[in-house]
Parts: C-alpha cells; sequence; structure tokens
C-alpha cells in the first residue's frame, strides 16, 4: 500500500487504513476530514453498517461514496500521509449536519 501526502481540506471524504482494535490488521476505510494541523488530519468514520452509525449521509453518491454511508461521531487523529486517495467531498446539507453533530458531541 503506497502512501504520500495528501492535500486534504475540510469536508473531503478520504480513503485511510484503519487498525482493527486488536492492532493485528488493518483495513482501508472512508472518513470526512474535518481540520488539519500541521502533519496530521482530524477525521470522523464513514461506515456502510448503517446500524452502527451515529447520522446518515443524505448524498453520498454525491460525495464518492458507492453505497449508502453513515457517520460515526468520533474523532479520530491521524498522519496526512497516511490517506490513501480523496474520493469525493460532503455537501453543503451534510455538512452542515456534520457540523451540527460535532458541536453537540464536542459541547462546543
Amino acid at each position: 500500500m503506497t502512501m504520500s501526502s495528501m492535500n486534504c481540506s475540510r469536508n473531503d471524504v478520504v480513503l485511510l487504513p484503519i487498525p482493527f482494535s486488536d492492532l493485528t490488521s488493518r483495513k482501508v476505510r472512508p472518513a470526512i476530514v474535518v481540520g488539519k494541523r500541521r502533519s496530521d488530519v482530524f477525521v470522523v468514520p464513514i461506515s456502510s453498517q448503517l446500524a452502527n452509525t451515529d447520522w446518515q449521509l443524505q448524498e453520498w453518491a454525491a460525495a464518492g461514496l458507492n453505497v449508502p454511508c453513515g457517520v460515526k461521531a468520533q474523532v479520530a487523529t491521524v498522519e496526512a500521509q497516511r490517506v490513501i486517495k480523496i474520493v469525493g467531498k460532503l455537501q453543503s446539507g451534510d455538512v452542515e449536519t456534520l457540523d451540527l453533530r460535532l458541536r453537540a458531541r464536542l459541547e462546543l
């Protein structure tokens, strides 16, 4: 798996390797970039297992995703160089929902 520094922006939908909880392996998963600082990006994970998400993306296809997906209300910090590919960008309605949900979750 080749990794290089991607020039990610807020609301980009990206693919990156996510380790399993037991750290024995990892799988490439989509996530939304919610911020950047130096060589790190802050992301929230996306899943097609809608029952395991906190809210569903309304314009998932326009965001570059192949199937209906939802967002998990978790923020992770990863090195920007771990991003494999930018697949799309959130649309305005989903950006508004993401912003509201993150503010509520982080109590901002």
